[in-house]
Parts: structure tokens; sequence; C-alpha cells
């Protein structure tokens, strides 16, 4: 019998550093040039390969065995793939989940994302730790040399400095009304004693590349939500008079979005803030800070995550290649969490404002609820901003400005 290696057609990984890794294509076929990778998660490879935020990247993953439960359309995080290729090291064709639509390879081909298995993904995951991510090319062309495909990478210009967010957001404004499917909902809200809100929180939610389950959190948290395009003004969005504003995920250099910045400066003091991911670096920056390039980045859903205030650790996923730096934030602004692997800032709050973010994904639930106060959290500051706007209308905005 052969191996299922043989099922697809020779491919190529090439990295920058000029290594080569040879193994057998599956998805699409093609040349894809990226920034490569590497995710730790032991499941939910379809929620990786259609999360917006993987935009312009290659992901390698670290579990060897992928394939086997094909792609089903509860999982997608976005309508299709951003992603420029994945690496694996076993492919499986037998699909083996009722759910499914499709296996991984005949998906990935509609998507057109080329990918490669039979390569030795824990020796491209050391390379990656000891080097940092790397520039890299998936290839099924078997009629060019390997340096003329090491020509190309190395020629590609990066992410760095690059605004991909207009690459990943929506064209216009959207309704969100799906909540979590009642098979999966838990109401960790109740569990922090809160009760289901008499007016549901307006809540608009800015696209720098959001992932579904993040709007069904919001909705299953009481929450009516409109999803404005990443240029959107902050007079806009304040003309909606909406409860809250979110700051979503996506991809990228958060350095690269100074209109995302300037519209969050704007908005800070006058509604409340919640960011995630991208939004928690975009975040930063509105409060003064900086961002920086981590050496390999965060990918995967086993990073523990301390929260200060309690000593609480969280199992939590990521998906970023920046980090907010703690020593650029002004006095004003409080770490309230961070990572046990590194050290790095992953959370921050405002003292006086409204105004708080995670640079990991609470709607995630690797942990699997660990993270999910964070959105009772953005609730019960909405709800005590409505109050003041209520009962002494104008005093908020007026506080802000003295």
């Amino acid at each position: 019998m052969p191996h299922v290696w043989e099922q697809g057609p020779p491919a190529r990984l090439v990295l920058e550093d000029g290594s080569v890794w040879h193994g057998y294509g599956f998805g699409a076929e093609g040349t894809r040039v990226g920034e490569v990778v590497f995710n730790t998660s032991m499941t939910g490879y379809q929620e990786i390969i259609t999360d917006p935020s993987y935009a312009g990247q290659i992901v390698v993953m670290t579990a060897p065995h992928i394939g086997n439960t094909g792609v089903t359309p509860e999982d997608d995080e976005a309508s299709r793939a951003f992603l420029r290729g994945f690496v694996v090291r076993e492919y499986s064709p037998v699909v083996s989940n009722w759910r499914a639509r499709a296996s991984l390879s005949a998906w990935l081909a509609e998507q057109e994302i080329v990918a490669i298995q039979g390569v030795d993904t824990r020796a491209i995951t050391r390379r990656l730790r000891e080097k940092g991510s790397l520039r890299g090319l998936i290839t099924t062309d078997a009629t060019r040399s390997d340096a003329d495909l090491l020509e190309e990478v190395r020629a590609w210009p990066g992410l760095d400095g690059v605004d991909m967010v207009q690459t990943v957001t929506c064209a216009e404004a959207y309704h969100w009304t799906e909540p979590t499917a009642d098979a999966w909902e838990f109401r960790q809200w109740q569990a922090h004693g809160d009760a289901a809100p008499a007016r549901p929180f307006y809540v608009v939610a800015y696209d720098f590349g959001i992932k579904r389950n993040i709007l069904r959190r919001l909705t299953s948290h009481g929450c009516r939500v409109t999803v404005v395009p990443a240029h959107t003004p902050a007079e806009e969005v304040l003309a909606l008079n909406p409860d809250g504003v979110f700051l979503s995920n996506g991809p990228g250099d958060p350095s690269a979005l100074p209109y995302a910045v300037e519209a969050t400066r704007a908005l800070l003091g006058r509604v409340p803030i919640f960011g995630i991911c991208l939004g928690h670096q975009i975040l930063g920056q509105a409060l003064g800070g900086r961002t920086y390039r981590l050496k390999f980045g965060h990918h995967g859903g086993n990073q523990p995550v301390k929260y200060l205030r309690t000593g609480h650790v969280e199992i939590s996923a990521h998906n970023h290649n920046f980090a907010v730096d703690p020593e650029s934030l002004p006095p004003d602004v409080e770490v309230t969490h961070v990572n046990l692997n590194d050290g790095c800032c992953e959370g921050l709050r405002h003292t006086t404002l409204p105004a708080f973010s995670v640079q990991y994904h609470p709607e995630a639930a690797p942990g699997p609820h660990d993270a999910d106060y964070l959105f009772a959290e953005f609730v019960r500051l909405m709800a005590a901003h409505r109050q003041t706007k209520e009962n002494v209308p104008g005093e908020y905005q007026k506080t802000r400005e003295e």
C-alpha cells in the first residue's frame, strides 16, 4: 500500500536561510511566498486557516497528524482563508467527522491555498525558534531550481511596515446577530453574578480582521453588534451612539495603522473600548505606547497567561508576531496580564478611562473558559458608562476633557 505522502505531487518549502525541505503537495498547486511561523495548537486547524490574522503567513503545524476531521461550515472564522500556505508532518486523507463538508485537501484547493506534507515540522520549528520568523515559499512547480526559488523568497519584502488590514477588512458595515450555539454556550457571564441586560448594549466593532467567534461571544453577552470597516473615522462611530467600541484582531504590523490609532485615540474617554490581539496593539499605541516585533511570535492554543490582579493563570490562544512595550506606556496605563513563557505584556488597562485590552484570544476558549470573563468585564464597563450618561448627561465627556 503506498504511503499517503505519495498521493500528492512533489513539493518544496524554501526558507530564506537557504534550507530546502522536500515533501508532497496537497490542496492547491502553485507557488506561494509568505512569512513562515509555527503554531503549537493540538486541534483547531480549520479555525487557524480561516483566521484573518494569518494573512501573509505560511503556517507550520507542530501537531504531527492533520486533516482527519475534514472541514465544517461551523468552524470557519471568516468567509475564506487568508494565509499563504500550510505545512504539516502528515496529512490524513481519511475524514472521520460526520459534520465534515469536504476533506481538508479539497477545501484548500478551493481556497487556492498551497500545502505541503512529509517534511520534518519539528526541525523546521526548532529553526524558527532559533532564527526567528523567516520568509519562505511553498511550491509544487518542479520546473524551477532551488536557487531560483530562493531568489524569489529573498526578494519578497516581508510584512514589516505593511498594512495587511486592508486585505481582510469588510467593504461596508454590517450587523451581526448570531450568538454562540446552544450546544456550546456555557453562560460564563452568569457565573460572575451578572444578570442579562434589560436593554441590549450596542457595540460597534472595528473589523481589522475580526473572527466570527468574537462576534458570537459579544452577542451571547447581550450585545447588538455593528461591524464597520477598518478606515471608519471616530466621528462616524460616535454618530451611531454605541454603548461601547470593540477593536478586533487582525494581521500584520500594528505600527503601519496610523488611521486606526488616530480613530482609537479620538474615542478614548468618550465610549468604553475593548481590544483583542491587534486591537490591543492599536489601543496601546493610542495610549502613548510603542509596539515591537517578537522573535518568532506567539501562535497556538496553549500559552500560559497570568492575570496580575488575581494571580490566576489562564490557558490562552494566541496569534501575533508583535507586542506592546510595557516600558513605553504612560503611568496611567496598567499592565494587567503577562505571558509566563517570555514575560511580555498580554493585557493593559487605563486606570481612569474605560479602556482595556488583551493580546490573546478569549473567544477561542482553549482553557476552555478561562478568559471569557473579559467579555463580561466589557459589559460591566458599558453598563457603568450608560448609567453615567443617563444620570449626568455630558459629565463623562467633560471629565475626560478636563
